[in-house]
Formats: C-alpha cells, sequence, structure tokens
C-alpha cells in the first residue's frame, strides 16, 4: 500500500499543476489562481455530454493533466485518447490515470498533426486549446476533416463585447465603418503576452468565435456557459468554392 505520505512527495515532483486534481483525496493544486479549476467549469456544463458513453470513443486534444479524459473514463467511454505537446503534462496525466487504475492513451502530439491518429471519434474534446495557436482557423479545419465523427466540445478564452451580430453577406468596398462596430467578428492578436502567457496568440470576441466554428462546419447545438459549445458537424461555408485538384507529374505516374 502505497503511503500518503509518498503520495503526495509524487505528486510535489510532478508540480507544478494547471489542474487541480484529487488524487485519493489529495488536491494535486489546492491553491490555484483560478480556484478549484477546472472542476467549477465541468459543473456548469457537464449535463451536456453524455452520462453513459459506453461503446463510444473520445479524443482529448490539449489533454494538460487528463481532467476531462479521466471525466469520460468515468461515464464509461470505450476508448479514449489524449494528446498534448508538453510532455510535462503528459507526465502528470500518466501519473493521474494510474493512480485511477483507468486506460487512457496519451500520445504527445499536436493539433496540426490529427490526421496521423486516422480515426474518427464519436466526441473530440477542444477545451481551452485555440487561443494558444498561431494556426486556429487551420487547427478547425483539420479536426473537422480528420477526427470529428459526430459531436465536439468545445471552449475558448473570449474578450470584447458578447454580442452576435447580424450581419449581411456582402459589403461594399467603401463602407468602412462596419468594422468599427465592437459587436463585428474580431480576433484579437497578442505579440508578446497577456496574463503573462506568451502561448496567448488570438483571442476572438464571441461574435468571431461562432462565425469560424460555422465557417470551419459547425452547428452550435447547446452554450451552456459563455465561453462552451457542444458543436455537430454540418457542411462547410466557405464563400469560395476551392479549386479542383491538379496531380503533378509525379502523382499521375504513381
Amino acid at each position: 500500500m502505497q503511503s500518503e505520505e509518498e503520495l503526495r512527495r509524487q505528486i510535489a515532483e510532478l508540480a507544478p499543476w494547471f489542474h487541480n486534481l484529487r488524487i485519493k483525496g489529495i488536491e494535486t493544486a489546492p491553491d490555484h489562481f483560478l480556484g478549484d479549476y477546472p472542476s467549477f467549469k465541468w459543473r456548469r456544463f457537464k449535463e451536456v455530454v453524455p452520462t453513459d458513453l459506453t461503446g463510444k470513443t473520445v479524443l482529448d486534444i490539449g489533454c494538460n493533466a487528463g481532467f476531462y479524459s479521466l471525466e469520460m473514463k468515468r461515464r464509461n467511454a470505450a476508448r479514449v485518447v489524449a494528446i498534448d505537446t508538453d510532455p510535462h503534462y503528459l507526465r502528470q496525466a500518466a501519473f493521474v490515470a494510474k493512480q485511477a487504475e483507468v486506460d487512457i492513451d496519451f500520445r504527445q502530439m499536436s493539433v496540426y498533426e490529427v490526421a496521423e491518429l486516422r480515426e474518427k471519434f464519436d466526441l473530440v474534446l477542444f477545451m481551452g486549446v485555440l487561443y494558444h495557436l498561431r494556426h486556429p482557423l487551420l487547427a478547425l479545419d483539420l479536426l473537422r476533416e480528420h477526427v470529428v465523427k459526430d459531436l465536439m466540445l468545445f471552449q475558448c478564452m473570449q474578450r470584447g463585447v458578447d454580442d452576435t451580430p447580424e450581419l449581411k453577406d456582402d459589403y461594399d468596398f467603401e463602407d468602412k465603418e462596419i468594422f468599427n462596430r465592437p459587436d463585428y467578428p474580431k480576433l484579437f492578436f497578442v505579440e508578446n503576452r497577456y496574463a503573462g502567457d506568451p502561448t496567448n496568440w488570438f483571442i476572438p470576441n464571441k461574435a468571431a468565435m461562432e462565425a469560424m466554428l460555422r465557417s470551419a462546419g459547425f452547428t452550435m447545438l447547446q452554450n451552456p456557459e459563455p465561453e462552451v459549445y457542444l458543436l455537430q458537424c454540418s457542411a462547410h461555408r466557405f464563400m469560395v468554392e476551392r479549386p479542383p485538384r491538379i496531380l503533378l507529374q509525379d502523382e499521375r505516374q504513381g
């Protein structure tokens, strides 16, 4: 039997923790600046995820220490694949899964590499990742194309006004005033840091976030709290059709 003292030592060795998890009653980040994170947020929208995921596959992108992956296993998900680019977070997540005695497939990889999974999942979790990406719309396109079979639970930090305007499909070239509206879809670019974090790159307002999701081929089923959406795959909304692909000579010969 592992002693409480030994468990506390192992948790301390894996610090710092961004997820405050409870491992056999011991909290990993009891002094988190956001409070009991992400548990307090999860309680606000957990009802949008089926309580029984028996037979379902789940992909957790940017899994951090594995809070959401563990919750999916608690809902009986048949298989959970969890990815992150940070080996430190993956070590934490693997430790947490071992202590909870659950089987989760952890992999170090980027959202831009999801095509390598060669699998579409019943539920994809994409929580708190988009604003850390230099190429956010590319990431959404890749998810829609390669790994989201049906549903995606999505969260992204938002700043600016929360209004979502009714916009025309087109505006005259001379109509510059539309861009001065606070509720026009905007992505705020962070060149250096925001909240002390150099990986905060693009932060959308609400209108921009919802427009990007629609453009990438997602329909909003529920918006249980301001930054969280349950999404379903739908048709892409490209205003310009993609040009036909021309095979190179080497491809034609192959």
